[in-house]
């Protein structure tokens, strides 16, 4: 069997009418969405800290716990949306669900890494809210990757598909790695130019 028709058998196995499913997909595109324009509604109108009685500090941090937040929304229901799904018989077997947690195990170290390396301010976009670090961090996750956070989660997406031996959860993993791959269109500038403005003003 070719793997065109394997793709095809995999694809035709995801209910994309189930609600769940659908709702998990709506959380994997909203919220990158959500933290990066909410972080540039910050840099831009102060809105945030102005609600938060001119704390930049105490809005970072609410603004975090909303992102925290709807993270854990959004993988509680991709994992109960493809709890529902078809299992295909292709990846329901024992090398890909140890696949599957090796990759959960991997992607988890480098989210987890990130965090403990940049702290909530530095994980939740506090640069926006201008908390900048006054140099960049190359250690370790940051030297096995540029976006370990980003890297990171998508692996754990892709671990949880292929432990379960759902197709549906490969989809979703597709999803979130584009989704990624945009916002990182979006983010990445944005937040060189905020580190260069900051080195105009030194100068």
């Amino acid at each position: 069997m070719g793997l065109q028709q394997i793709a095809l058998d995999l694809y035709s196995d995801i209910d994309f009418n189930d609600k769940k499913f659908q709702t998990s997909l709506f959380f994997i595109i909203f919220n990158p969405l959500y933290w990066n324009f909410g972080a540039r509604v910050e840099y831009y109108t102060k809105a945030l800290s102005t609600l938060f009685f001119g704390s930049k500090k105490l809005a970072v941090y609410v603004f975090s716990l909303t992102v925290f937040t709807l993270g854990l929304f959004r993988d509680e229901i991709y994992r109960a949306a493809i709890s529902e799904q078809a299992t295909s018989p292709y990846l329901d077997n024992a090398p890909c669900k140890l696949i599957g947690l090796s990759s959960f195990a991997y992607g988890s170290t480098l989210v987890l890494g990130s965090m403990y390396k940049l702290g909530i301010v530095g994980t939740y976009l506090g640069d926006h809210f201008g908390f900048l670090f006054d140099d960049r961090i190359v250690d370790f996750p940051f030297n096995i990757c540029d976006n370990p956070m980003y890297d990171g989660s998508t692996l754990c997406f892709l671990g949880t598909a292929l432990f379960y031996g759902k197709p549906a959860g490969l989809f979703a993993t597709a999803l979130v790695y584009t989704m990624y791959q945009i916002i990182l269109l979006i983010e990445e500038p944005f937040t060189a130019m905020i580190y260069s403005k900051r080195e105009e003003k030194k100068k």
